[in-house]
């Protein structure tokens, strides 16, 4: 068994960020910039009124209440294109150009418009102007490469000018079940037979973090089956296999790969829930085979699956995130292999929330890892644990 660290670097060193492809700015949410964003525009252009009110001169400002003539407005979009000289003003709109001539604004509010003049009653020289490129000027970079985009991304890069991204392509992903004892949901359950959660989770784990799953469906323990199966993997960026990595008569998919051409790289992790993993090529196609429980199953999706997909789309840093919690809940001495707790997470008394473990940690419990709010990490030979300790944790918020 190799350690956790060492399966994770393994694997993430089999993987680059993908090629970059173009994509709608409307498009892009949570997909991966390939190349910088670079202003094309500057924003505003040039200086415009940040309120309703007048376009004047701050020099006209000196003694209030003053009485200005009117000489036009200038509605947004269409600027005035006279100059405000001493004693003038200008009627304009929030995003209205500043005339020439003229370095402030006074509130519609703070005056009274005559008609053919406008007496202003308060105001302050240089007041309500926003200046141009005070957002962003041309040639400017908005957003860096490697940026996973939000929505307020999309709007600045929008504002930029921008009608198409460069982002890194979606990882396509082959999901490849496994075992005669699982059935889709809703199919007829024969004598023995359970519901296979694996395929469509780690789907939704796929799309989850930015990737294309492809559903192979269900192999059976046979494995001329299996092997065709595992051909529709061709063309993908990984093949994901789940059930058939143990050491069982009818575990097929270690053997039946290695007829099929897979280079093993390794096989059993020092952890729990999920020692049975394995990882290689089949072809030129990276194989991740995860166990077959369900619980483990996704706990070691999210550990090295999840960063697999992140490295291939550009995303720094690949590994997830670990936080820091305080137990609320004593923890017994570890083993050898490192243990990742399901746990739930309430306010504590300090910065940091307390974590508290499920009492049956059994790795067939889904309904546990649904419940949890992270993972407690306990390393290899850890002591025991009392209630108020610090520990490291992995928040499940996108799992």
């Amino acid at each position: 068994m190799i350690p956790v660290d060492e399966a994770l670097a393994r694997i993430l060193a089999q993987f680059q960020p993908l090629a970059g492809e173009l994509v709608g700015v409307g498009d892009a949410v949570g997909r991966v910039l390939a190349a910088d964003v670079v202003a094309r525009v500057t924003q505003p252009p040039a200086a415009v009124s940040a309120m309703d009110g007048w376009a004047v001169r701050g020099s006209d400002l000196g003694s209030l209440p003053v009485t200005l003539a009117r000489i036009g407005e200038a509605p947004a979009g269409r600027p005035f294109a006279g100059t405000v000289a001493p004693g003038q003003a200008v009627r304009l709109f929030t995003g209205s150009v500043i005339p020439n001539g003229a370095d402030t604004v006074v509130l519609q509010e703070d005056c009274d418009d005559l008609g053919g003049g406008v007496r202003v009653r308060e105001g302050t020289p240089g007041r309500w102007v926003r200046a141009a490129g005070l957002d962003f000027i041309a040639g400017t970079v908005g957003l860096k490469a490697g940026r996973l985009l939000t929505v307020r991304d999309v709007a600045l890069a929008a504002a930029m000018n921008h009608p198409f991204l460069t982002v890194h392509r979606r990882p396509r992903v082959a999901i490849l079940a496994t075992g005669d004892e699982v059935v889709m949901p809703g199919e007829p359950l024969g004598p023995g037979q359970i519901v296979s959660s694996n395929g469509l989770a780690l789907a939704a784990l796929v799309r989850r973090h930015g990737g294309t799953p492809v559903n192979l469906g269900i192999a059976p323990d046979d494995a001329d089956t299996l092997a065709t199966l595992a051909r529709g993997a061709a063309g993908c960026d990984l093949l994901v296999t789940t059930g058939g990595a143990s050491v069982g008569e009818y575990d097929l998919v270690r053997d039946m790969m290695g007829g099929q051409g897979l280079d093993l790289d390794f096989w059993k992790i020092a952890m729990r829930p999920g020692k049975p993993l394995m990882f290689g090529r089949l072809g030129g196609t990276p194989l991740l085979g995860l166990p077959g429980n369900p619980v483990s199953s996704l706990v070691c999706a999210a550990l090295f699956l999840v960063p697999a997909l992140r490295r291939m789309q550009g995303l720094a840093p690949a590994e997830l995130p670990r936080a820091r919690a305080v137990l609320a809940t004593p923890l017994p001495a570890n083993d050898r292999r490192q243990d990742y707790l399901r746990a739930t997470l309430v306010p504590g008394d300090g910065a940091l929330p307390h974590a508290a473990t499920f009492t049956q940690q059994d790795s067939s419990m889904l309904s546990r890892l649904a419940a949890a709010d992270c993972l407690i990490i306990r390393p290899p030979h850890a002591p025991a644990a009392e209630a108020g300790t610090v520990v490291d944790i992995v928040p499940l918020d996108g799992i």
